[in-house]
């Protein structure tokens, strides 16, 4: 499975008056690498399932931004 935080490298121009970010990271949904629901996937328990908002873990992504390659 792929991950789900991406990063890319906007184009910095030698004219910007403000300092350059070199990388910026997004999130992706988990949906979009889920062709389709394969039959007897693993779920969390109910409490888990509500406090997490699904009922299957590989649908399942973290709202705050994880830390890649050491910057935010």
């Amino acid at each position: 499975m792929q991950s789900q935080f991406k990063k890319y490298y906007p184009y910095i121009s030698p004219f910007d008056p403000c300092p350059p970010v070199r990388v910026k990271f997004y999130n992706t949904p988990p949906q979009l690498y889920l062709n389709f629901q394969p039959p007897g996937l693993p779920q969390f328990s109910p409490y888990e399932a509500l406090r997490r908002g699904t009922l299957w873990p590989a649908l399942y992504g973290p709202y705050e931004a994880k830390d890649v390659e050491g910057v935010r």
